[in-house]
Parts: C-alpha cells; structure tokens; sequence
C-alpha cells in the first residue's frame, strides 16, 4: 500500500530507540505527532488529570470592628438613622455598645433577615443609612401633643403649703381645744382654791405668779385661752397654749399674759408658763420636745 513507503521513511528519521515501539504506535504518532512525547520515547503523552478536588474555605466571619471603630459622627449617624426609622430613643452620642444601642441595631436587623447581633458590619451599616434617608420626615402636629404645664410659681407653692396646713390645723382644732379649755378648768380651780391644786403642782411659775398677784392685793378674773401651737412632739402631743388674765384692783383692769406649754399626760409632763413676751423661751421649750406643729 502506498502508506508504508510513507511508514519507512519515518523510521529512517526516528531516533533510535523508537525501535522498540510497534508499528501501529509509530503509526499513530504519525497521524498525531502532538500524542507522542517530544523526548521521542514514543508514548502519547498522558490526558492531564483533574486532580483532587479542591478543599472549599470557611467563609470569613462577619466585620463588625469596623463599624464600631469608625468615627464618632459615623456612629452618630447611626444612632440617627435608628431614631428616624422609630427605632432608637437614647441619646445621640456614638455609643453603639449601649444598650439602647444594642437593641435597636437587634431589632432592625430582625426586620431585614440580618443576623441578630446588635452590631452592624459595613454593608449593613450603608443599607441602614439609605433606608433612613428614604424615610420620609414626620412633622408633630401641635395639636397633638399634650399641653406641658409650667412650673408653679413662688405664690402657687406658697398657696398649696397654705392649703395644707389649713387642713392639718382644721384637723387639729379639736384636741388643742379640749387641751385648752382641760387647762382653763385647772386654773380655775386653782384660783377658786386660793393657790391650791393641780395647776400650782404643774406649773410652778404660774403658782409663783399667782402668790405675787395675790400679796399684792388683786384678784383674778376673767380666764381667756387662745391656742399658740399644737402638734406631735417625742413624748406625746404638745399643747402651748396662751392665756390672758384679767386682773383687777381698785377698779382697775391689769392684763397679764403667760404662755403654757406641756405635753399631754395624766399629769400633764414637762410643764412650764413664760412670759407672754419671752419669745424664744416658748421656742426653746418647742424645740426641747420635738414638735411637729399642725397648727402653724
């Protein structure tokens, strides 16, 4: 056939040790030289192999660094973002750790099928900001909002302290006068007794009083008590009471005035009478006892 002459020829230029080859080898090389190796060894040079699948990476976890290193007015805008969208009401102070932070981040990242992790990585952080410049601008209605009332003033607080003691006074009023009118009925009994009695073991400087006024020649007579303060103290309720004398003589009239103080008891306790004019012995005595006024 006209091929073998062809065949020969290519053996007369093979290397030699294309020799040990067989003819349908050398053959084929011939109709594919690109099979056979360059090195003339005469094997078809082997398919490339695919190899071992390459191992697959994990996937790198998510950066959040970057987003609470940023800036301080990166992360303010953040926080304003949030409050736009009516999900954040703390402060604006790039805070992205706090905790009212944390949970607005959470809950926005709730809404959009983000990972919960109260913290924004870069591309979240973008998206929250486009979606808040979306947002459209809510105006406050005036109408709807209530009406803040101003302060008090000066003469509405002195007005309700006022209304309050009147109240505790108006309940008070009953037992300072029966601790009154308890203490009248003594001192009448003790003057109609001429200097004997319960008032004069009490009161001791009414009892003094009363003996000067008697030595001088005058006598008593009409009793006027007027409640001077009334209220709790540390030994009981505490009674001052003010009370004017009208006494007489030559057909004269001497107002005198004392001032009884004393807690209430069977006997009365820490007893004393001052001097109508003795101011500050009568606040002393108030102080000495601890008294809560409902009077004044």
């Amino acid at each position: 056939m006209a091929r073998w002459p062809l065949v020969a020829a290519l053996l007369a230029v093979l290397p030699l040790t294309a020799f040990g080859q067989s003819a349908e080898t050398v053959e084929r090389c011939f109709q594919n030289p690109a099979a056979c190796s360059s090195s003339g060894g005469g094997q078809p040079a082997p398919a490339p192999s695919a190899g071992p699948a390459t191992a697959s990476r994990p996937a790198a976890p998510p950066d959040y660094t970057t987003v609470l290193q940023s800036p301080e007015p990166d992360r303010r805008k953040l926080q304003e973002s949030l409050r736009a969208l009516d999900r954040y009401n703390g402060p604006i102070d790039g805070d992205l750790k706090s905790e009212a932070s944390t949970k607005a981040i959470t809950e926005w990242q709730k809404a959009h099928g983000y990972t919960q992790a109260g913290k924004l990585t870069p591309t979240e952080a973008v998206t929250l900001n486009n979606e808040a410049a979306r947002a459209p601008i809510r105006r406050i209605d005036p109408s709807a909002q209530a009406a803040v009332a101003p302060p008090p003033s000066n003469a509405d607080l002195l007005k309700a302290a006022q209304a309050r003691r009147a109240a505790q006074r108006k309940a008070a009023e009953p037992k300072a006068e029966a601790a009154a009118q308890a203490l009248v009925r003594d001192l009448k009994a003790y003057i109609a007794a001429d200097g004997k009695g319960a008032a004069g073991d009490q009161f001791t400087d009414f009892a003094k009083w009363y003996g000067e006024t008697k030595t001088a020649g005058r006598t008593i007579g009409d009793i006027t008590p007027t409640t001077e303060d009334y209220g709790a103290a540390k030994a009981g309720a505490a009674t001052t009471t003010e009370v004017k004398f009208d006494v007489k003589q030559d057909g004269k009239s001497y107002p005198q005035c004392l001032v009884f103080a004393w807690v209430e008891a069977t006997p009365r306790k820490n007893a004393q009478a001052f001097p109508c004019d003795d101011v500050a012995a009568v606040e002393k005595w108030k102080g000495d006892q601890a008294l809560k006024s409902d009077w004044r």
